[in-house]
């Protein structure tokens, strides 16, 4: 049974956060407070976490940024905020994705089950020692870690997942709505920031000039390509 973490401190919305995701067989536990969330969340026993970001003691952004440095897992943010400022800065932070309050409960519970379904497919994929090179980009999926002219990068969860499926995918065009379903595992829902922003982090990362790409480029009107 996978155990998930909600750190939440409107006590209502946790509750039918808790109520939902065990009815779909999820163990769940509450952290209420930004400080007891992160303690229980670096424990390493839990499968996903849910973070809110407005939390007493420790705001969500200050957890996601800890738990990211320890940890590998899908962590979604939730935020009753609306600004895109907020979004980028979450998942830049490490967060996977995130979902806007108010939100149903079944969109929560897909939510969870995708991203959950997509890191469990990358961790088989990581379990077979290969490795992709494109000019001087090199990914070894046996150890989850990326190379540009030798020297390791790191990436974060879903950079790294989104860098190899446009890698397995060479010269390919891919609008932003299949990509968000070929990564994040489900539809985009409307909401194409988090392939933006994920798509600026890899070209800061990996591009020798992110302004003008080498290998992540934009079909204006139609996506993105992995130049080979």
């Amino acid at each position: 049974m996978e155990k998930i973490l909600i750190i939440e401190d409107d006590a209502a919305i946790a509750s039918i956060e808790r109520d939902y995701l065990e009815i779909d067989h999820f163990e769940v536990e509450i952290a209420s407070d930004g400080m007891s969330g992160l303690e229980r969340g670096l424990s390493g026993e839990f499968d996903l976490i849910l973070l809110d970001l407005m939390l007493p003691g420790m705001d969500g952004f200050s957890v996601c940024r800890k738990l990211r440095e320890k940890l590998d897992i899908p962590i979604l943010m939730v935020t009753a905020r609306r600004e895109d400022i907020d979004k980028i800065r979450g998942l830049g932070l490490g967060a996977d994705d995130y979902i806007e309050k108010p939100f149903s409960p079944g969109v929560l519970v897909a939510r969870i089950k995708a991203n959950l379904a997509q890191y469990q497919r990358l961790s088989g994929t990581r379990k077979n020692s290969s490795e992709i090179t494109i000019g001087n980009i090199r990914i070894n999926t046996a150890t989850h870690r990326v190379y540009v002219n030798n020297q390791e990068v790191e990436l974060k969860n879903k950079e790294y997942e989104l860098l190899l499926f446009l890698m397995l995918n060479v010269d390919m065009v891919f609008d932003r709505e299949t990509l968000y379903e070929k990564v994040w595992g489900m539809d985009a829902m409307g909401d194409n920031a988090t392939v933006a922003v994920h798509i600026n982090r890899l070209r800061e990362k990996i591009e020798e000039n992110p302004a003008k790409p080498r290998y992540i480029e934009t079909v204006w009107g139609a996506g993105y390509r992995f130049r080979g």
